[in-house]
């Protein structure tokens, strides 16, 4: 959706916020019902946690009545929906790009459930794209990951090949060779966001051949590529991990150098206020660095690793992606009318 429906969110938010927070049900009206679907695990210090945070957000703030389930198939997806939607819920978070065609599937069913899907490309009635525009800080991620190699090789390390997760790899190159055009960079994908031996073993093939920063874009399988960095850095090399879609930085604060964040539970309050206020419409819901919802944050335990002119150089980048000065590489997914956006 376009920047209207970006500054109501942050107004919504903002004026909430100037309340005291009480905006919950009033005496007599019915609680919000808010679920969250997610297909892993929400310990995972990453995406589902970030989900998650923000589900429990919605609760204590507006007073909702949540829900949340683990589903990891297709007909899980399906059955999740039935159960929520026959139940009267108001909202329905799907966190993956995953959800999307079982989100269309309920929301012609259940046309009084709105559904938020993360990532997701389809787009209905009350079936809503939440596109976290990720690109943006791990941009940044990459101008670090180059700035801080001394081998001149960097790597990546991803999940399932989904254009999402493209996306945030194609800025990472772009960030690094914005620093660094000759950076080697290599890329490799598991084929799975939960399975920490496979990301440790695509970490450590990496590392093998001279990458010594690696930035991951997995959900719990990402304490394998922390663990196969520390285990290199145990053995005298020197070598970093990025973290991302959460602040990771205190999951293995002796070697992450910093994380390509997505504030998930500013971003989901801010839906939720938005649908009590008015609704939300049949568009995607666009949020990244300008809404201050995406960001690249270093790990404070070692920022004075980092040199200055490196931190200067990625917070005047940051600023000009603020602005829209600088526009970073994107995998357009989203369905519209007009095309793929």
């Amino acid at each position: 959706m376009g920047s209207l429906l970006r500054t109501s969110l942050l107004g919504l938010a903002l004026a909430f916020a100037a309340c005291g927070g009480d905006a919950g049900p009033g005496e007599g009206d019915a609680p919000l019902r808010v679920a969250l679907l997610t297909a892993g695990p929400v310990s995972d210090a990453g995406w589902y946690a970030g989900a998650y945070e923000g589900l429990l957000a919605i609760r204590d703030s507006l007073g909702a009545e949540v829900s949340h389930q683990q589903t990891r198939t297709p007909a899980e997806f399906d059955e999740a929906f039935l159960a929520y939607g026959s139940s009267g819920y108001d909202l329905v978070f799907a966190h993956g790009f995953e959800y999307q065609d079982a989100a269309m599937r309920a929301g012609e069913q259940f046309p009084a459930t709105t559904i938020v899907v993360s990532g997701g490309g389809r787009v209905a009635a009350n079936v809503i794209p939440f596109i976290f525009e990720l690109e943006e800080g791990s941009y940044l991620a990459g101008m670090l990951a180059a700035g801080m190699s001394e081998s001149g090789t960097i790597g990546m390390v991803g999940g399932v090949e989904i254009p999402p997760v493209q996306g945030t790899f194609r800025a990472f190159e772009a960030g690094a060779r914005a620093v660094d055009p000759d950076v080697e960079i290599l890329e490799a994908f598991t084929g799975n966001w939960d399975d920490v031996a496979a990301a440790k073993e695509a970490a450590a093939a990496q590392l093998a051949r001279g990458a010594d920063v690696i930035i991951h874009n997995v959900d719990a399988a990402s304490f394998g590529v922390f663990q196969a960095v520390r285990e290199v850095v145990g053995m005298g090399r020197t070598a970093w991990a990025l973290g991302m879609n959460r602040d990771q930085n205190d999951v293995a604060p002796d070697v992450i150098l910093g994380s390509a964040v997505i504030r998930i539970p500013e971003a989901f309050l801010e839906v939720a206020l938005a649908l009590q206020a008015r609704g939300l419409g049949g568009e995607p819901i666009y949020e990244g660095a300008s809404e201050g919802v995406v960001d690249f944050v270093l790990n404070p335990a070692l920022s004075s690793r980092v040199p200055p002119d490196l931190v200067g150089s990625m917070d005047a980048a940051r600023e000009r992606i603020r602005s829209g000065e600088l526009a970073v590489p994107r995998v357009p997914f989203v369905e519209t009318e007009s095309g793929i956006r």
